[in-house]
């Protein structure tokens, strides 16, 4: 199964707009519910750009399974991002313009697309979320994120994400060279907190 590119937009038109906003849902959810977090954020000059997932899914399994299980979704999902960068781009917006945001398994596909392509962005916000697989693959990652700010929320305990592959991605991130906060929140919840908008204002939509 193929992604069909489907993107909903918001905000500045992109052709008068200087930085844009990819924003990625998560399972079971869609391109307008992830929207509709924009006005929370200090991005109200920033182009909206949400794709939306096939199916309402991104891949099938847990991101936590061994990926050749989420395939071909998740390559797919990849390339679907891939095509809206270059779209981005193309439209005049330069990468260290465009900024990411992901809740769930979108903030997953978030971390795992921008780690797989590091270069120096506007800024990467997942909301609970890690790198995708059984475990960490360093050799699917490339590139440097040259100080990209990342801000990573999530809670311990996580039912879908572990507080380990948080931490781990977080590391890998750093170790590439994303000036990374993460912030543990006790008993938090599968959800998005007013705390975790502030943070990604304070840290990335500065």
């Amino acid at each position: 199964m193929a992604h069909q590119k489907n993107i909903i937009t918001a905000g500045a038109p992109i052709a008068a707009a200087k930085k844009a906003l990819i924003m990625i849902h998560g399972r079971g959810a869609s391109a307008r519910d992830i929207i509709t977090l924009a006005p929370h954020l200090n991005v109200k000059d920033y182009t909206i750009i949400a794709p939306q997932a096939t199916g309402n899914t991104w891949y099938p399994q847990s991101f936590l399974a061994p990926p050749a299980q989420n395939e071909p979704w998740l390559s797919s999902a990849l390339d679907l991002l891939s095509e809206v960068v270059a779209d981005t781009v193309a439209a005049g917006i330069a990468k260290e313009n465009i900024y990411f945001l992901g809740f769930s398994q979108g903030a997953c596909l978030t971390l795992e697309f921008t780690t797989r392509h590091a270069a120096r962005y506007g800024g990467i916000v997942a909301f609970t979320g890690g790198l995708i697989g059984d475990r960490i693959y360093p050799e699917n990652y490339k590139g440097n994120f040259e100080q990209t700010p990342v801000y990573i929320g999530s809670s311990d305990p996580d039912f879908h994400v572990p507080v380990a592959r948080v931490h781990a991605s977080a590391d890998l991130l750093q170790q590439m060279g994303a000036d990374v906060t993460a912030t543990i929140y006790p008993q938090m919840g599968h959800t998005i907190t007013i705390d975790e908008i502030k943070e990604a204002n304070r840290l990335v939509f500065r």
